[in-house]
C-alpha cells in the first residue's frame, strides 16, 4: 500500500489534464460502482436461491413430520386394537377353560352315577352348595347326593345341615332346623342314581360360619340298612 501514498494527484492533473483526470476518475468511479453492483447483484441472488432452498427443506421437514405423525397415530391405533383383541382372546381362552373345566365336571359326575364300578360304592354327598339372597344374612343351600351302586335299588333317609362358626368369642354350632323353616319330609330323598336337595335359611346376624356339616342318613328299612355318611366343608358363599 506504499506506492498509494507515493502518488501526488497534483502532479498527475498537471501531465493528463483536468478534463481526462476528470473522465478517468469518472470512469474509475463508474468501474467501481457497477463492479460492486454486479458483485452485489450476484451475492443477492445466491441469497435469494439459498433462501428458497431452505425454504422448500424446510417445507420437506414439515411434511415428513406430518407424516410421521400419521404414521404414529395409525401404530398408536393398531397398537389399540391389538391390546383390545389380545384382551378379548384371553376372556375366549379364559371362558373355554372355565367351560371345558365345568364340562370335566359334569363328566365326572355322571361317570360315578353311570360307572360306579370306577369308584367306591355306596351313598355319598357329592356337592355342597350355598348361595347368597337379597335378604340380609339369608342363603339358598344345594345338597347334591350320589349313589353308586352295581345294583341300584331306591336309597331312601333325610338329610341334616350344622353350622358351625363363631358367635361373639364362643364357638357356636346351629342345626338347620333352627335357622330354616323346612320341616323333615323337605330334607328327605329317594333316589335310584341322584338328587339334588334345596332349601332357604336365615343366620342371626351375630354369627359368622366356618364350616358345614351335611349328614345324608339312610333310614332302616326291609331294603336298605340304616348308614350315615357325613362330609364337612368350609364356609363358602356364591353369589
Amino acid at each position: 500500500m506504499k506506492w498509494l501514498a507515493k502518488i501526488n494527484l497534483g502532479v498527475v492533473i498537471e501531465r493528463i489534464g483536468t478534463f481526462k483526470s476528470a473522465l478517468f476518475l469518472l470512469t474509475v468511479i463508474s468501474l467501481c460502482l457497477f463492479t460492486g453492483y454486479r458483485v452485489g447483484n450476484y451475492y443477492h441472488h445466491f441469497q435469494v436461491i439459498s433462501l428458497e432452498q431452505q425454504k422448500l427443506r424446510l417445507e420437506q421437514l414439515y411434511q415428513q413430520q406430518e407424516d410421521n405423525m400419521a404414521r404414529i397415530h395409525t401404530l398408536e391405533v393398531e397398537l389399540t386394537v391389538e391390546q383390545l383383541a389380545n384382551i378379548k382372546a384371553q376372556e375366549l381362552l379364559k371362558e373355554a377353560a372355565e367351560q371345558k373345566f365345568e364340562v370335566k365336571k359334569q363328566l365326572a359326575f355322571y361317570e360315578k352315577i353311570m360307572a360306579p364300578e370306577k369308584e367306591a360304592a355306596g351313598l355319598f354327598v357329592e356337592n355342597i352348595n350355598i348361595v347368597s339372597s337379597k335378604a340380609p344374612n339369608q342363603y339358598h343351600f344345594q345338597v347334591t347326593l350320589v349313589q353308586q351302586q352295581l345294583k341300584r335299588r331306591y336309597s331312601k333317609g333325610y338329610i341334616e345341615l350344622l353350622f358351625e362358626g363363631q358367635e361373639g368369642s364362643k364357638s357356636v354350632k346351629l342345626k338347620l332346623s333352627e335357622v330354616a323353616e323346612l320341616n323333615k319330609k323337605d330334607l328327605q330323598f329317594s333316589f335310584q342314581y341322584f338328587q339334588i336337595i334345596n332349601g332357604e335359611f336365615t343366620l342371626p346376624a351375630n354369627f359368622t360360619p366356618e364350616r358345614i356339616l351335611v349328614s345324608a342318613i339312610l333310614t332302616k328299612s326291609r331294603w336298605q340298612k340304616y348308614a350315615k355318611k357325613d362330609k364337612t366343608v368350609l364356609w363358602q358363599v356364591n353369589q
